[in-house]
């Protein structure tokens, strides 16, 4: 009888199975992922992984939670009123777990992050940037402001995912057709790399994001401390 090679059934976990799955995906790119393929990798039958991913659609949540946990895992709360440099690690955090599997790029960017962790970790930081002053709304729109820049950006940065290698396009490629008379800016940020620099654009960029925000906070009060301020 042939021994089946890999994790036994009864070491499955979802964690495993979703670490699996972002190794796949690492290794492959998102359009390659199955679960045939992942129970093979797991050293089980497909069938096994429905015990802990109910379908290929709970597979695909579970990855983005999965990938969130990772970039959240140390992040904590804000303390006191110092939210903006809570955010400013949120935003890093993200980036380089993000970095850390490309593939997952496009269901991070598409799918909702809605689980019951995901959304208690939500409310623990709303509870928190509101105690440092910040109005609900406002707190809620900084958050997402920044996860959706950073999604964006590192999508951009990281230019193709596994699976999609040779679709996108690269100004670098394009450089022997370009015309100096026509193309001189363009031809020396090629040349000399000027504004390319993903780690200091991004840096640069979250933090006029986050001194905006605390601008327009100084500013402002909640509604709900008017309120109270009238009584």
């Amino acid at each position: 009888m042939a021994v089946r090679r890999g994790v036994p059934k009864a070491g499955l976990s979802r964690e495993k199975v979703l670490d699996a799955a972002l190794d796949q995906i690492d290794a492959h790119g998102l359009p390659a992922l199955s679960m045939r393929k992942l129970g093979a990798q797991l050293g089980v039958e497909a069938m096994s992984l429905y015990r802990h991913v109910p379908n290929k659609e709970a597979l695909l949540d579970g990855l983005v939670d999965r990938v969130m946990e990772t970039a959240f895992a140390n992040l904590g709360e804000p303390a006191g009123d110092d939210w903006t440099s809570w955010l400013r690690t949120f935003a890093h955090s993200l980036r380089s777990a993000l970095l850390a599997h490309p593939g997952v790029l496009p269901l991070v960017a598409t799918r909702p992050v809605n689980s019951p962790d995901a959304l208690r970790m939500s409310e623990r930081w709303l509870a928190a940037m509101r105690a440092a002053g910040l109005p609900l709304g406002r707190a809620l729109d900084v958050v997402n402001v920044i996860a959706m820049f950073t999604i964006g950006h590192t999508l951009a940065e990281v230019g193709q995912t596994p699976g999609h290698e040779g679709t996108e396009p690269d100004l670098d490629q394009r450089s022997g057709d370009l015309d100096p008379a026509e193309f001189p800016n363009l031809l020396e940020v090629i040349a000399t790399r000027a504004g390319l620099d993903f780690d200091s654009r991004f840096a640069q960029a979250v933090d006029i994001l986050i001194t905006g925000y605390a601008g327009l906070t100084e500013v402002a009060l909640d509604p709900g401390q008017q309120g109270a301020e009238g009584r």
